[in-house]
């Protein structure tokens, strides 16, 4: 592979797959071209069992032949099949059916300066470097009272660049670096075993918590899940951990999707401009935040992107939009286009979170007299079209303002709508996954369990 930080063969290629897209007879084209490399380490028991490195080269063409259109890529990143590629894109084009919404962005809203998002950490951690944090990590667990196993830690470290080039004078390029540890602890023994994990990632490796605090924390959740106690079904207060809280808002960005509102698979379709939370909650999607685990400085289709509240105040402002679903629904882009080197551009958040509150996570828990404190989900069980909301969960059960035992094996179940005009956000709001938010205060969910 040619040096990381030189992506001058990437850029050569895209533009070589543009022009030969054009003269194939495309009315236009976008190349995307993205190269990575990663190292990863997985230790269990003290001995490695596995270590891997991984590199990809990967390229794709997509040509418009008046509103058709249509995608290609490769991984022959020498490129000395450039025309035949892109005679193939253009033949592919020809014979799909027409979209009437299709096409690159609009020249104006190309992003012209690019910001400077600090998203490259340059010094890639060693082999030895990941050994030493993915065993650093299971012995913190391992020395936690009352674990008994260690379920596997690993560590990894990549960097990754891509290319963006357009036919209407667009080209973009993006770096970035990601450093993650993980560690998954077993507490207990036979059939009583528990267990939990906890990881941390960052695009900088000086931003990624200490292995220990990761082992440490891990074992703890652990060895705290032992012995859980069945609970009789109510309707409760629930409390979301903020560790599983960013998972509802997931839930508005699903909806919020432009491609689900145009499909008519969006619960809140026809919520635009109204209230769903309660005053003072904003949901905020930021591409350009320092340091972001999904920042970047032009969306994939080059255009810009700022800071944009899907909600505001409480109210639903807007959709996540790339510029064919901005066309269907006769709205402008807001630069949230999202593309694989083989897929078509479609909506996607980046950083996204909903605002911290006034109150503290032992505030929102001490006002509640029976209820339910959550700590993981399982499943899939929410329906985007109807607002339906199921969930398998585990926690520990409030009562009189305090967390007495642990609990699994139950649903949680309810409305997102409801659960949205009542949700109540703590102060504890930190930046450490793609999607956060503070813990969460949820009024009158069903809890089932036996």
């Amino acid at each position: 592979m040619p040096s990381l930080l030189d992506q001058s063969a990437l850029s050569d290629l895209a533009e070589r797959l543009v022009a030969a897209a054009r003269r194939a007879g495309a009315d236009a084209a976008d190349a995307i071209a993205v190269r990575g490399v990663s190292l990863s380490v997985e230790v269990r028991d003290a001995a490695v069992e596995e270590s891997q490195r991984a590199e990809h080269d990967d390229v794709g063409l997509r040509v418009l032949v008046g509103r058709k259109q249509a995608v290609v890529s490769t991984s022959d990143i020498k490129g000395d099949g450039v025309d035949t590629l892109a005679e193939r894109a253009v033949a592919m084009a020809r014979a799909a059916p027409e979209d009437r919404f299709a096409g690159l962005a609009e020249p104006a809203l190309l992003a012209r300066d690019l910001p400077s998002l600090d998203l490259l950490d340059p010094d890639m951690a060693s082999v030895e470097v990941l050994e030493r944090r993915a065993r650093d990590a299971e012995a913190a667990a391992l020395a936690v009272p009352g674990v008994t196993k260690s379920g596997g830690a690993s560590a990894s470290s990549g960097i990754g660049g891509m290319v963006l080039i357009t036919s209407h004078g667009f080209a973009g390029s993006t770096m970035s670096s990601s450093h993650n540890i993980s560690m998954s602890a077993i507490a207990g023994e036979g059939t009583g075993m528990e267990t939990d994990s906890d990881h941390s990632s960052a695009r900088h490796a000086a931003d990624l918590e200490r292995a220990e605090a990761v082992g440490r924390s891990a074992g703890e959740r652990a060895v705290k899940r032992l012995n859980p106690r069945k609970v009789a079904t109510r309707r409760v207060p629930v409390i979301f951990d903020w560790r599983v809280a960013g998972s509802l808002v997931g839930h508005v960005a699903s909806a919020a999707n432009g491609g689900s509102v145009a499909r008519k698979t969006s619960f809140l379709r026809d919520k635009r401009g109204e209230r769903i939370f309660a005053r003072g909650i904003d949901v905020i999607d930021d591409p350009l935040r320092k340091r972001g685990l999904r920042s970047r400085p032009f969306d994939a289709e080059g255009v810009a992107g700022g800071v944009h509240k899907l909600v505001d105040d409480g109210i639903l402002q807007n959709w996540l939009l790339d510029c064919a679903t901005a066309r269907e629904l006769d709205l402008p882009t807001n630069g949230r286009a999202r593309r694989g080197v083989s897929s078509t551009p479609s909506p996607a958040p980046t950083n996204l979170h909903l605002s911290a509150g006034s109150k503290s996570p032992g505030e929102l828990i001490g006002e509640i007299t029976d209820g339910f404190f959550v700590t993981d989900l399982i499943g899939m069980g929410v329906n985007l079209i109807s607002g339906s909301y199921s969930r398998g969960a585990c926690g520990f059960w409030i009562e009189n303002g305090e967390l007495t035992f642990p609990v699994s094996e139950v649903t949680i179940a309810g409305r997102l709508l409801d659960m949205f005009e009542s949700l109540e956000p703590a102060n504890n709001l930190q930046f450490r996954f793609g999607t956060n938010a503070p813990t969460l205060r949820v009024e009158g969910l069903t809890v089932a369990g036996h």
